[in-house]
């Protein structure tokens, strides 16, 4: 099936499991016929797809709970239990258990797509060295979380800089549009469970984010705490897009699962509630943009970081690291250029004919 008629199909699928907000799934379509990158960001259900059908072996490479839709815009801070920024992987709405190789792949497709529209100034076969190193350099370090305090110190700064300003923030919030009727029972539940005290007051409005979780019912409740505004959403998760391009595998949301595994200082605010992630909004979570960066050299060592966290992440599942290592070293050179290549092609070609009908 082309890219139109796998839209269709898992549009209709994932209706099954949440009721989608259509004037964001349209907003979703249009997006991604603005460039390559965003409609990688928008299409991991066409990734899946094609994925074992473009590079079979790669496909059956060591399995680990993987991140699925790994990209260069997947990571961002937060605070850990001691008020530690941390830094890493902030989506795992598409966990699922994949070859190793996934993520190593979708990861430097996406920065070669991005370094395509002049955003990054590395070559792919640049951008994959730098994935394949960092990546196997955390593994052969056990994996270790990305806390920005004593070490890290040059990214701590690149964070710092980023980080949302407060006032901006918060005017954002207060100009979200109330529910207009009462949010799913279990939401409800789940965000009074999450609050700092029992009966504190607070309002529920809606929120759009992101592109490949556009379409996904959002809620937030804002309540004003101890002299400020305090924010946390609940957004509804379905089964990953995998389970959709193979019905014969699990329909289990993977999402708590994978941060109790990964090598990371854990943000306590972020749990899984029945079929809604829960997680606190605020200034010093914010999303980390590779793009926003200038000089190779700095980008260079960003995207070293992420391979690392790939490596962190990967980690969590058991004698997967001795597994990989061996598997990587009797890998042919260039493997991953070979694999990038080819995934770029193919997702080039389904956003040139997606173009054709919605820009």
């Amino acid at each position: 099936m082309n890219i139109l008629a796998a839209t269709r199909s898992y549009e209709a699928w994932l209706g099954k499991y949440t009721s989608l907000v259509r004037y964001q799934i349209n907003t979703k379509h249009q997006l991604m016929a603005r460039d390559p990158m965003r409609f990688l960001r928008g299409s991991f259900f066409r990734w899946s797809q094609l994925w074992p059908e473009v590079c079979p072996q790669l496909a059956k490479a060591t399995p680990v709970l993987a991140v699925g839709d790994f990209h260069i815009s997947s990571f961002g801070t937060w605070r850990d239990a001691f008020g530690r920024l941390a830094w890493g992987v902030d989506d795992f709405d598409e966990a699922y258990r994949l070859a190793y190789a996934n993520d190593l792949v979708r990861l430097a497709v996406s920065a070669a797509l991005d370094a395509s529209e002049d955003h990054l100034a590395a070559g792919a076969r640049e951008i994959c060295d730098v994935v394949l190193d960092g990546y196997t350099e955390g593994l052969k370090a056990g994996g270790q979380p990305f806390l920005l305090e004593e070490k890290h110190k040059w990214l701590r700064q690149i964070a710092l800089d980023r980080l949302d300003a407060p006032r901006p923030f918060w005017r954002k919030m207060d100009t979200l549009p109330a529910v207009r009727h009462n949010a799913p029972r279990q939401v409800r539940d789940a965000l009074h469970k999450h609050l700092p005290e029992p009966h504190l007051d607070y309002r529920v409005v809606r929120r759009e984010a992101g592109i490949g979780s556009l379409g996904h019912p959002r809620y937030v409740a804002i309540a004003n705490w101890h002299g400020g505004q305090i924010a946390i959403e609940a957004k509804e998760l379905v089964p990953s897009a995998c389970a959709w391009a193979n019905p014969s595998g699990t329909k289990q949301i993977q999402y708590q699962n994978i941060l109790d595994r990964a090598i990371r200082a854990p943000d306590p605010l972020v749990r899984l509630e029945g079929h809604w992630i829960i997680r606190r909004l605020a200034p010093d979570s914010s999303a980390f943009e590779i793009e926003t960066m200038s000089g190779r050299r700095r980008q260079d060592r960003l995207l070293h970081a992420m391979a690392r966290e790939a490596a962190n992440v990967h980690a969590g599942t058991p004698g997967a690291v001795r597994r990989i290592l061996i598997d990587l070293k009797r890998r042919p050179g260039k493997w991953l250029h070979s694999a990038v290549k080819d995934m770029s092609k193919a997702i080039i070609r389904d956003w040139k004919e997606w173009r054709k009908t919605y820009r």
